[in-house]
Formats: C-alpha cells, structure tokens, sequence
C-alpha cells in the first residue's frame, strides 16, 4: 500500500518593520492580557459549569460555552493557570465549535503541580465530554504553557496502559497506566513554548552563586554587566558570541546543580519510609512526612530578551514579566520562584521533566494547527522552528501572526492579533470539516 503524501503548510507574514523609538515589552506571564469581555461573545451563548472527579480522585471544574447543535468542541487547559476567560472563547465560537475550559487542580503555584497528574485533570474532562455530552470530535488547544501540556497528552494517550510512565521524576506513582486517556482529534497550539523545564533552561541565571544567597553572583557569568555588552534598557545589549556560548553552558550546570539538590531530598524521603518499613521510628516518620519547599531566584534572564539581534524578531525589548530585568529577575514573582523537590523535576527541570515539547511532539499524529506570534518575548523563531519540525503529524498548517506573546499589537497600528489567530483557528476547523 503507497503512503499517504505528507501535507505540511507554512503560511509566513512578512515582518513588521520595527519603529525607531524603542520599543518595552508589556508584561504577558501568568496569562495577562488574554482575557475577553462578555461583549465579545456571540448572541445565545450558554455557559454551563461542571464539577468532576479525576481518576485519582482529585476535584477539577471544566467549562463549557456553546450556542446548541455544535459536534465539536475545542478542549483548553494550562497546567497551572485558569483561562476561563481565554480570548479564543469567542473566536472559536464564532466559528460554529463548542469551547471547553478545565481548571487544572492546581492553579496559581508550582507546590502541588506535577505535569503527570496533570494528564488525569485534562483526561476527566475528555471523557466527560465524549461520554456524557457527546460531542462527535475533541480539539485539544494549548496556549503557552498549555501547548507542551497538549503535546504529553497526546503521547501518553497514544500508548498502551502498560507503557505509559509510571512515575513522575519525584518518584510518585502518576496513575498513567490505570487511567483512560481519550485520544482526541486535533490539536492547536497558540504560542506554545518548548516546554515548562526548556523555558526555565533558557531564563535561569547562571551567575547565581550560591542558592541560598540569591544576591552572590559571578559577574563573568552576568547579562547584565556591562563588560559581558549589557546596554541601559531599553537600548539593545550586545553580547558576543563567546559569551552567549559560555552563558548557555552555564545555565545548564545550574540546573543540573538544582536537579541534585532535589533528587537529595526525594532520596531522603523515600530512604524514610523503606525504613519505616522495617522498623519506626519518630525521626524516620518526620523524615518521610517532611515535605521541603525552596525557592529559585533570578529566573529572567535570557540574553534575547535583552539583545533583539540574536534570533530576531518583531519582539520588543524586555521578557515575558517586562522591561524591567532587575525587577524581574530579582522580584518575589518569576518562574519556578517556589517548588517541591517533585514540582521542580517534573515541571521546571529541562534534564528531568517529561513534558518538553520534543520529547512528545512527534507522537502528535492528528491533524495540527500552529500559530506564532512574530514578537513573542518567550517563543523565538529558532524555538519556534523546532517545535515545527518536531510535530509528528503528516497534516500540520503554521501561521505567524503580529503580536507579542498573547497576540498583542507591537508596531503601532499593527492589527490585532487575537483576531487574526481566531480567523485562523475558524479556517481550520472548517477546512478539517470539524464544523
């Protein structure tokens, strides 16, 4: 039998030329500025909330907007963040799909959350809708975040219980292989970024010396000293090769060195409790209910973000949190600030979580929607590429939109781009029949 002919589309925008006043990056983490108001709703919507019961027994909440009579629905979650309000609700709607948002069991922190257990919140709600309200076709949609999420999903689902992972890289018992996980139908990624631990690989400071005096640093190591070509923002730094190389390699060794100290403190507990096993003790019993929390500093700094030659793009000065690097990468507010040991290897750790973008992209084989915001302060043209590249499905569409990380005019009176990915998204489910 011959092969079915691979259809993989690119549809590029030509990029906006950038203004010659310099230009600050808004502040997009933690999902700001997504949001929709209830004008933007198409007439008729219903919105119906629905409490649920994970197969481990958690609670999480899903929901569902429709105007009656969709087959269809498009599927939302991120993994730590509620997007209810998610400014595609409307979009796609508009387009004739139901829209299904699920509150993830942890939402706001890292303390709790393990990517795995995550899989179970978003598999509650996939077979709810296929089961109970019986939509015909299930879209997953990944916004940021959410898209790794989408692309673990998928690869998990894909597999035989038997094969699925067993244990989160803290050593719990994930559930994978007792659970049912609904394969779904197609996939959209907005934005999606390589993944939680890969993003923290490429903002991690590596001139922190000492992680329990975040104020120590190795000022060779430094993005923002002067000598390594740091620029008074919002002017563009200039950092030389050499420099980014030692720099990356840098940052690596910080993670690894942070992946220590959490496999210690998992080691530790467990060794507890095979002890207990044998014989208790009151210290071995503090020791394997002892749960540790730590926290990482100075998690902002990627020399793109504060040099715009390297890996171009649309994007203006500053990171996801801003344009201002001191306040971002000192402040009590970053990435992976506070973590379990677990939390950290299974969401933040790019040598120890499972959930990276190229890792389970290439099990994605149902047909794929991506978009790329051209100046998006987190997701590069390079990252951007890879992610791509790295989709396994043979139908895969991409688009690039203006926009920073949530679709945000950069240039003045550059169009929206919320709207043109919503066009995109409507195009898509009408050309793969879904509506």
């Amino acid at each position: 039998m011959s092969k079915e002919p691979v259809r993989e589309e690119t549809v590029m925008a030509q990029p906006i030329v950038t203004a010659p006043k310099p230009r600050v990056a808004t502040t997009t983490a933690g999902l700001r500025a997504t949001q929709w108001n209830a004008d933007d709703l198409p007439a008729g919507t219903q919105l119906t909330v629905h409490p649920l019961t994970t197969s481990d027994k958690a609670s999480v909440t899903g929901y569902l907007f429709r105007r009656g009579g969709e087959r269809t629905v498009v599927c939302s979650m991120h993994p730590r963040e509620m997007v209810v309000a998610s400014y595609m609700v409307p979009e796609i709607l508009k387009g004739g799909a139901a829209v299904w948002i699920l509150g993830p069991r942890t939402v706001g922190n890292d303390l709790r959350l393990e990517h795995e257990t995550a899989l179970l919140d978003l598999a509650a709600g996939q077979a709810f809708l296929r089961d109970t309200i019986g939509f015909q076709h299930r879209v997953l949609q990944g916004t940021s975040g959410g898209g790794p999420l989408v692309a673990f999903y998928c690869q998990q689902a894909g597999l035989p219980a038997h094969g699925r992972i067993r244990k989160s890289p803290g050593g719990k018992p994930t559930g994978l292989d007792q659970a049912e996980l609904p394969v779904v139908d197609g996939v959209v990624l907005i934005s999606a970024h390589l993944g939680q631990g890969q993003l923290m690989l490429s903002v991690i400071d590596p001139s922190v010396v000492d992680e329990t005096d975040p104020l120590r640093s190795d000022d060779v190591l430094s993005a923002f000293n002067p000598d390594n070509g740091f620029k008074t923002p919002p002017e563009s730094s200039n950092y030389a090769p050499e420099f980014v190389a030692r720099y990356r390699v840098a940052q690596r060794a910080r993670v690894e060195r942070i992946d220590d100290f959490a496999r210690s403190l998992v080691t530790r507990k467990a060794e507890a409790r095979a002890r207990l096993k044998a014989a208790r003790t009151q210290a071995d019993a503090i020791l394997a209910a002892y749960s540790p929390i730590f926290q990482v500093w100075r998690t902002d700094a990627d020399p793109r973000c504060f040099d715009l030659s390297l890996d171009p793009s649309d994007r203006a000065y500053g990171s996801l949190w801003g344009a201002n690097p001191i306040v971002s990468n000192y402040g009590s507010v970053g990435f992976g600030r506070v973590c379990t040991p677990e939390s950290w290897l299974s969401n933040w750790s790019a040598l120890s979580s499972n959930a990276g973008m190229e890792n389970c992209a290439p099990a994605i084989t149902q047909p794929t929607l991506m978009i790329e915001y051209t100046g998006d302060n987190s997701v590069f043209p390079q990252d951007a590429d890879r992610i791509f590249h790295a989709i396994g499905s043979r139908d895969k569409t991409r688009h690039r939109v203006h926009g920073n990380h949530h679709g945000r005019p950069i240039a003045e009176h550059a169009s929206n781009g919320q709207t043109e990915a919503g066009r995109h998204v409507r195009a898509w489910l009408e050309d793969k029949r879904l509506v």
